[in-house]
């Protein structure tokens, strides 16, 4: 799987003015969490969507805090993590943490 490392402000912009119908994810990690890496490794493995259907962006949020707290603040969502986000036209339409996060729980989102 291909992440996209979020570390700036003006790719978080550039997420939220995304309105080309495309769908967005974001997974929030700490490095410093057993719980966060093992639900990551878990999705990594699991992982099977096309990156034609979905951009996929990784927060180090140890790292870039900043942009955590920006996301919980311009997205209007409780900051937690490991959290994964899924925004289309620059909404979040789904948010899971811990053990909610899934590969089949995104796809279900996504219609698959």
């Amino acid at each position: 799987m291909n992440w996209i490392a979020l570390t700036n402000n003006q790719q978080l912009e550039a997420i939220k003015a995304n309105v080309e119908n495309e769908y967005i994810a974001i997974f929030k990690h700490s490095t410093r969490c057993g719980i966060s890496r093992m639900v990551l490794k878990n999705f990594e493995r699991e992982f099977d969507i096309p990156e034609s259907e979905i951009t996929m962006y990784f927060l180090d949020l140890l790292k870039f805090r900043e942009i955590s707290n920006n996301i919980a603040g311009d997205f209007d969502v409780l900051h937690q993590s490991p959290q994964l986000l899924l925004l289309k036209n620059g909404k979040v339409i789904f948010t899971a943490s811990h053990g909610d996060i899934s590969v089949e729980s995104l796809k279900f989102q996504l219609g698959k």
